[in-house]
């Protein structure tokens, strides 16, 4: 286990200043990775023996009891890369650092990695790495709606030239993606963590799994009046029910944090990815959108660090083709910037 309150200047550097000191080389990265991985000594990944390992050449562990090896970024998004780690370690701080986010273009500029497809590979590994299974539920009062994300793509230079020269051309493919949010309600105001999800449709069966997932039982649940939250009191939830549809309210009067979050979150993919983010890569964007806002108040950029690579080290790798079957542009997912 990860201790649970990691020490400024002990367990992670405080500055820029402090990262260049502790981590100057290669074996510096391996030896902060090994640390996080195992913080109570070497555990085996092939028998699960606790012992000193015999220490090999080119970073490789060699178990004492069933003499296996292995090394230590193997099992964690950093397994089989050829960026230095140093790079990967940059990366990290860089992306923590910066409040509203960062695009692989900007990466790449920043780091003088040799090609986007790197930089971009690098963000969307990371991304994997930024949300704990067995984090806690959301409680207490708690909203919930569905917004829509993405869609045709008004911003490109193809539709830009379209419009200026109207050329009849056929319709962009629709991109359109549902993304169910969930947002704790504080007293006597303001807003707690958020939980997002893009699911298939708007519907009971898509709907409800996410919020069992997420939601406390016995918490207070505030929706619209959609039929597809008519079931949760059956699911151990108190649900309060407001009908947006000929009320004297408008919306976002009516449930402030769920339409709060969604325009933030919009206003995220705009200026940092130019809104163009396609559905099958969307899930990560949202997995570091919550990441963001739920540590919004954080006052320690290196306390955010090391969170994030004690979870790339638990986190199973992914390769590039996994990743996307498509190559990368930089045009769709780079050319923001970090606003």
């Amino acid at each position: 286990m990860i201790e649970s309150s990691p020490l400024a200047g002990a367990d992670y550097p405080e500055t820029w200043d402090q990262f260049i000191d502790w981590f100057p080389d290669e074996g510096s990265c391996l030896k902060y990775l090994e640390r996080l991985r195992w913080p109570e000594g070497f555990v085996c990944p092939h028998c699960g023996v606790k012992a000193q390992p015999y220490r090999a050449s080119r970073g490789r562990l060699v178990c004492r009891a069933c003499r296996m090896q292995c090394s230590i970024i193997a099992g964690t998004v950093f397994e089989k890369t050829r960026t230095p780690l140093r790079s990967w370690f940059a990366a990290a701080w860089y992306v923590t650092s910066q409040k509203h986010g960062v695009s692989a273009l900007g990466l790449q500029r920043v780091l003088g990695l040799g090609s986007y497809q790197t930089a971009w590979a690098i963000l969307h590994r990371l991304r994997r790495a930024m949300v704990r299974p067995d984090r806690e539920r959301l409680s207490g009062v708690v909203e919930v709606d569905e917004t829509y994300v993405g869609g045709r793509d008004t911003g490109t230079r193809r539709a830009r030239r379209v419009a200026r020269l109207n050329f009849k051309v056929p319709p962009l493919e629709n991109t359109k993606s549902v993304v169910v949010i969930a947002v704790e309600v504080l007293e006597p105001k303001g807003f707690g963590r958020i939980r997002l999800r893009r699911v298939e449709a708007a519907t009971e069966q898509n709907v409800l799994p996410f919020l069992c997932e997420c939601i406390e039982p016995g918490s207070r649940v505030h929706t619209d009046g959609s039929w597809i939250y008519r079931s949760l009191h059956e699911h151990g939830y108190q649900r309060e029910r407001t009908v947006i549809l000929g009320a004297v309210d408008p919306a976002h009067v009516s449930m402030p944090a769920v339409h709060r979050v969604a325009s933030l979150l919009k206003r995220w993919l705009l200026g940092t990815h130019q809104g163009s983010v396609q559905p099958s890569q969307l899930d990560y964007y949202l997995d570091e959108f919550t990441f963001r806002f739920n540590r919004r108040s954080a006052r320690s950029r290196g306390l955010l660090f090391y969170r994030l690579l004690a979870q790339a080290v638990v986190t199973e790798p992914v390769t590039y083709r996994a990743i996307t079957a498509t190559k990368p542009q930089p045009q769709h997912l780079g050319g923001g910037g970090a606003k």
